[in-house]
């Protein structure tokens, strides 16, 4: 890793564990699988607040779905007679 830097973390003794316990068994660095945790995490939340602004804005301009509706949509599902997803407005 050219472009790579150090960082350095304080864990509990139950996550070094294992975090140990998973270096040995992948033969993995700890270095390695926590650097792979933190840009998995960093993934999921730029995209969950991705989404959220997302939803934000489409509120902001007034697209919205009524939430009775949705409701009544999440009782149908799993079931044969599941009705399609309310469109927004």
């Amino acid at each position: 890793m050219a472009n790579s830097t150090t960082l350095t973390v304080r864990l509990d003794k139950s996550t070094r564990k294992r975090l140990e316990s998973l270096a040995r068994n992948t033969r993995r660095s700890k270095s390695y699988l926590a650097g792979e945790a933190i840009e998995s995490y960093l993934e999921a939340q730029e995209w969950q607040l991705g989404e959220i602004h997302t939803s934000l804005s489409e509120l902001d301009t007034g697209k919205s779905v009524d939430g009775e509706k949705v409701e009544a949509w999440l009782k149908t599902w799993g079931k044969k007679s599941e009705k399609a997803a309310p469109r927004c407005k």
